[in-house]
């Protein structure tokens, strides 16, 4: 049998605003096993969040349209089922987890009228029942005293303790796949760490496969296996954490790198920055959507755009120079002893 559990194939979703039409994400591929944890990286307006949204067939229906692609769970295009069929595969085989726990929770009901909600909703048992499988989840997540806390409102947990909820509720039916869409960006550090190793742990404990979607490096090094970078709507490079962290090929990749703070940066030191803006979508974009911002930029990058090439060990990146005298491995080279300065 195999492990694959999610296939995305050539991926395209636009959004229309009157005559305008932006392609928001662009020929998206990428494959999920199951058991298995993979990031999705990148600047705000990458296309990370539409392209989960897109899984789960959550993008606005009014302005947004996926116009091409498949996308494949279990042997069925999740691209092709009926509005019935997707609820179905929503909250049972794959559930999602928002940024911001304090607009995903009803404020005027209880926790436990949410996750009993949840439960009842897939899952044809009796109300007690479900209140029995509540406590058991905020038990999982780590909630103290779950028989007191499941009469609580969603006001009266700090910020740690609602995304604790929200991921019990993610996980009332045992998905296959959890979705989570930057779920630690609301939380303190200190409680960031607590929820991604509690996810880590649950992982383990399930057997269930995950997507994190991220702008923060950090948090990929420490959840997933493998890294989708995306930008512009596209892949520009995937590889394993190990992998990417070790021997970046992109140059996008090295300014996301370099913008990470470090315990060995001097508190003095200005923060680095991409300098420039992404392209506007709403236009065709010619040649490398980075080609604007990339210091290493030549004729043919302005002219071409570059492919997802498979290189060696499963490493992929979207960059003309990677054969030749003038290779982009000579200039990662290069840049990692700081003798080819960003311009």
């Amino acid at each position: 049998m195999s492990d694959q559990l999610l296939t995305v194939n050539n991926l395209s979703v636009a959004f229309q605003s009157g005559s305008i039409t932006t392609k928001a994400v662009n020929g998206v591929s990428f494959s999920l096993n199951k058991q298995e944890s993979i990031g999705i990286v990148g600047e705000s307006g990458s296309g990370k969040s539409v392209t989960a949204t897109s899984i789960l067939r959550l993008i606005p229906r009014s302005f947004a349209k996926i116009t091409s692609g498949e996308i494949i769970f279990q042997g069925r295009d999740l691209i092709k089922l009926s509005a019935g069929q997707m609820r179905k595969v929503r909250g049972n085989d794959i559930s999602m987890i928002f940024q911001d726990p304090s607009t995903s929770l009803n404020p005027v009901f209880t926790v436990g009228n949410q996750l009993v909600e949840t439960i009842r909703a897939h899952r044809k048992i009796s109300k007690k029942a479900a209140k029995q499988r509540a406590l058991e989840l905020l038990d999982l997540v780590g909630i103290p005293a779950p028989d007191k806390r499941i009469t609580m409102y969603p006001h009266e947990f700090s910020g740690g303790m609602r995304q604790r909820v929200m991921i019990a509720i993610a996980l009332a039916c045992d998905p296959q796949l959890l979705i989570a869409d930057e779920p630690t960006t609301a939380l303190d550090v200190t409680v960031q760490a607590q929820i991604l190793n509690l996810m880590k742990d649950l992982q383990e404990q399930l057997g269930m496969a995950i997507i994190m979607i991220t702008h923060d490096l950090g948090v990929v090094w420490e959840t997933c296996e493998q890294v989708l970078v995306m930008y512009a709507g596209r892949i520009v490079e995937s590889a394993t954490v190990k992998e990417l962290y070790q021997r970046p090929l992109h140059p996008y990749t090295w300014g996301l790198l370099d913008s990470q703070i470090t315990e060995s940066q001097d508190s003095d030191a200005p923060l680095s920055s991409i300098p420039g803006s992404p392209p506007d979508l709403s236009y065709e974009v010619t040649g490398c959507p980075f080609v604007e911002r990339c210091p290493y930029a030549e004729a043919i990058c302005h002219q071409e755009t570059p492919p997802l090439q498979q290189l060696a060990d499963g490493h992929a990146v979207a960059c003309h120079f990677q054969t030749g005298s003038n290779t982009l491995e000579r200039k990662e080279h290069a840049y990692r002893e700081g003798t080819f300065t960003r311009s």
